[in-house]
């Protein structure tokens, strides 16, 4: 099996939705990268750092996905990371109201020696520092690096983040930090400026509203699933790149028309993660449920469309 390095927060999260609210919670983004990843075909293995007050309970879940994890570093003595936050009405929007770094403030990341040569390199929401740490301890060039970031980092480290997106193939961020990176509006300029920074795939998250695709000239859009109940939006995007992730690395296919079946399956995957708080419906989602929202999604995108113009009545 190919193999896909993962590299993120191991975190607990307390959320606030309009739905109710949860205490401490296992989340961060290389738990729901992880999650996802683990619906496919490949060796994965999740670099990341957490405390003392990290259950085994939350190790266990990872070993029973078949995910490694000799790379979670465990620190004696520490408190893992944590944040809390609330969500607005519309879900779209949230205020964080409290953020503990605690051991991820200090992380320095090391690649497992038997993962230094992996196919898929995923850059889970960090320090763009660590970010290039990880790249600079690859063995071996990946086959495909992809990298997720936030507007945080475009405020507090930008000459930083630059650096790791030159060295990156595909980079995921939502339309406001699309806009705030490039200082264009219109999302067709920002991922042609993007695209020049050095990516080759640019992939821009529209939350409910689907995700865009753009390489070189050629645009592709999936929309997201309509559900009848989104509960908690808390690590769908994280979710929407484990299984774009996951699904490369399984296919070993890089070409412009598998990204836009990654697309499909990071969507898929994520639709299932907001409809329960945290990781609690990814962590009993089944195979059989994907396939039947994969159904769905095919259900909801394909049609055929007669090209002619003309009137053709007589």
């Amino acid at each position: 099996m190919n193999k896909l390095l993962i590299v993120g927060s191991v975190a607990f999260d307390a959320i606030e939705t309009p739905f109710g609210k949860t205490d401490k919670i296992l989340g961060g983004a290389g738990t729901y990268i992880g999650l996802a990843s683990s619906f496919f075909k490949v060796k994965s293995a999740i670099v990341s750092v957490v405390g003392e007050d990290f259950p085994q309970e939350h190790i266990d879940l990872f070993t029973n996905r078949g995910i490694d994890v000799s790379a979670i570093e465990v620190v004696k003595g520490g408190k893992t990371f944590f944040w809390k936050g609330r969500y607005h009405n519309d879900l779209n929007s949230r205020d964080t109201l409290e953020t503990q770094l605690n051991v991820l403030g200090d992380f320095q990341p090391k690649v497992p020696q038997n993962f230094k040569d992996a196919d898929v390199v995923m850059l889970g929401n960090l320090h763009p520092l660590v970010q290039i740490s990880v790249l600079d301890q690859m063995e071996k060039a990946p086959k495909l690096v992809v990298l997720d970031t936030m507007n945080f980092w475009m405020d507090c480290a930008l000459p930083e983040l630059k650096e790791v997106i030159k060295r990156v193939d595909v980079i995921t961020v939502n339309d406001e930090e699309a806009r705030q990176l490039t200082g264009e509006y219109s999302l067709v300029k920002a991922a042609a400026k993007i695209h020049e920074m050095g990516p080759e795939y640019v992939v821009i998250k529209k939350g409910e509203h689907g995700a865009l695709l753009f390489h070189d000239k050629q645009v592709f859009f999936a929309p997201a699933l309509p559900l009848e109940e989104v509960f908690d939006p808390t690590g769908a995007g994280d979710t929407f790149a484990g299984g774009f992730t996951g699904y490369i690395a399984q296919s070993e296919n890089l070409s412009f028309k598998n990204m836009k079946n990654a697309i499909i399956y990071g969507s898929t995957l994520a639709s299932f993660c907001v409809e329960q708080f945290g990781t609690q419906r990814m962590e009993n989602v089944s195979k059989e449920e994907v396939i039947d929202r994969l159904q769905q999604f095919k259900a909801l995108t394909q049609f055929d469309i007669s090209l002619d113009l003309e009137n053709e009545e007589e």
